[in-house]
């Protein structure tokens, strides 16, 4: 499975943005589908994540400001980002998982807020 994550740039602090990340296979039969984040000299984090019955699970630091969704019709989910913050500056991987232990990770794109 390949994941192409895409829709990172540069927002000022307030500002939303939207990540797609487009799976090249079917996303329906996954156990869930997930967006991490990194910072340079720090350790991968769980961002949201989102399973094939379509509940969602957030850290606590976006809770009320980021929406996952999937699309299964498009192989497709979404990372909502609204009111950002500096502090979610980071490289966002999107990343799927199914059966015992299979995962995939996305390329990363980067996110960037600062004014």
């Amino acid at each position: 499975v390949q994941l192409q994550a895409s829709g990172g740039g540069l927002v000022q602090p307030g500002g939303s943005l939207r990540l797609s990340c487009a799976a090249s296979g079917s996303i329906s039969s996954f156990n869930a589908m997930g967006w991490y984040r990194q910072t340079p000299g720090k350790a991968r984090e769980m961002v949201a994540r989102i399973t094939s019955g379509g509940s969602p699970i957030y850290t606590a630091s976006v809770e009320g400001r980021f929406t996952i969704s999937r699309d299964n019709a498009k192989n497709t989910v979404y990372l909502q980002m609204n009111s950002l913050k500096p502090e979610d500056t980071a490289v966002y991987y999107c990343e799927a998982s199914w059966g015992v232990a299979g995962r995939s990770w996305g390329q990363g794109t980067q996110v960037t807020v600062s004014s």
